[in-house]
């Protein structure tokens, strides 16, 4: 067999498996929206995903960051939740959706939380950023920051609310990254304020915009947006047993149709795929070795759960191969990569997943680094 007739039956061979993987894979809905993306939370695979990084104006969704730096302050206790911040008069102004705060009044940041995630309430927003960062505009460049931080790598933001502003934008890749953070990094949080499907503030009940927490009981979660320019926009979140599917819908035409299409997406990902966990948190997935070290294998695993998602019915076609930093050196720090996890399915190629050092291991002394460099002469 020639070269040449060797290299175009490889080429077609690496065709045909990549062809016949991709045959497996169920076929998307078609939305009635601008842009979409759907997420399985435990694995971080995007399921579906129409234009996820063409820039779009978030609206309300923006809120979705207010919240995360909120709930950052709590936990760094710059914030308490029984603290009471001033309501400016720039803020009592702010335009849009209202929680209704008065101006020169104290209210209690649980109640705030409550107006930005229930009410969508922008004055609430503005009353938030202003005690956290001392303004709206030095709270917006701590959004930036945290964007950037979250690998959100197409956003840009100039205030606390999503009101309008040519420099204002995201898109959907990135707001599931900032959704999928918010449910990972304060999940107590999420639970408490995300479901919640009504709030009164000063004598004045309003519902949660979130129309699917009154249709889907797994939807828990989370936040609507509109304006004239982004339309109608919903991120929504639903768990199914072990699942969790994060969808967003941007640009769609009615409040109607973002219920209905995020619906529609949700339903498909958990009727289509399967989620397989393969490794926990910390689990020791093998013991790989290490040269020059204080000892001579260092434990290897994940730094968080590993899930992915396979069609249905491939859950148990599920295969897993393990390859090896070649000649890893100590000192290894704990979180280093020291390997690749090869997951294939049906024995096809699914995906390639870091394998992090679970534990530090130092240098050995000069004699213990002096017979592995011998060893190593000899291999």
């Amino acid at each position: 067999m020639s070269l040449f007739h060797k290299a175009f039956v490889l080429v077609f061979s690496l065709f045909f498996a990549t062809q016949t993987l991709a045959q497996l894979q169920p076929v998307p809905p078609s939305l009635a929206a601008k842009s979409w993306l759907l997420l399985e939370v435990g694995s971080g695979q995007i399921l579906s995903a129409e234009k996820p990084d063409e820039q779009l104006d978030p609206a309300s969704l923006t809120k979705l960051m207010t919240a995360y730096l909120t709930f950052s302050a709590l936990r760094q206790k710059t914030l308490a939740l029984e603290q009471t911040l001033p309501v400016s008069e720039k803020a009592w102004r702010t335009g849009g959706s209202k929680m209704f705060v008065r101006v020169g009044h104290q209210v209690a940041v649980d109640d705030l939380i409550k107006g930005v995630i229930v009410q969508s309430g922008n004055d609430a927003c503005v009353v938030l950023a202003e005690g956290i960062a001392g303004s709206e505009e030095n709270f917006a460049q701590m959004m930036n920051r945290e964007a950037q931080r979250l690998g959100m790598k197409n956003s840009s933001f100039r205030n606390a609310t999503g009101l309008p502003d040519p420099q204002h934008y995201t898109t959907a890749r990135d707001l599931s990254i900032l959704a999928a953070a918010l449910i990972r990094d304060f999940p107590e949080e999420y639970r408490r304020y995300y479901s919640l499907k009504e709030y009164s503030y000063n004598n004045i009940k309003q519902p949660n915009r979130n129309r699917l927490l009154w249709i889907d009981p797994t939807v828990d979660g989370m936040k609507t947006g509109h304006t004239e320019a982004a339309g109608y926009c919903l991120i929504s979140s639903a768990q199914r047993g072990p699942r969790r599917l994060l969808s967003v819908v941007l640009g769609t035409a009615s409040d109607a149709a973002r219920t209905s299409e995020s619906q529609k997406l949700l339903n498909w990902g958990f009727l289509s795929y399967d989620a397989r966990a393969l490794y926990t948190k910390g689990q020791t997935v093998s013991a790989l070795p290490v040269w020059k070290g204080a000892q001579n294998q260092v434990k290897g695993g994940f730094a968080s759960d590993l899930t992915v998602a396979v069609p249905k019915g491939l859950a148990d076609k599920i295969s897993v191969q393990l390859l090896p930093q070649q000649t890893l050196m100590a000192p290894v720090r704990a979180g280093q990569m020291i390997g690749t996890l090869k997951v294939s399915v049906d024995g096809k190629a699914f995906g390639d997943y870091p394998v992090i050092a679970l534990e530090a291991v130092p240098e050995a002394g000069l004699i213990g680094r002096a017979i592995d460099t011998v060893k190593l002469w000899l291999n």
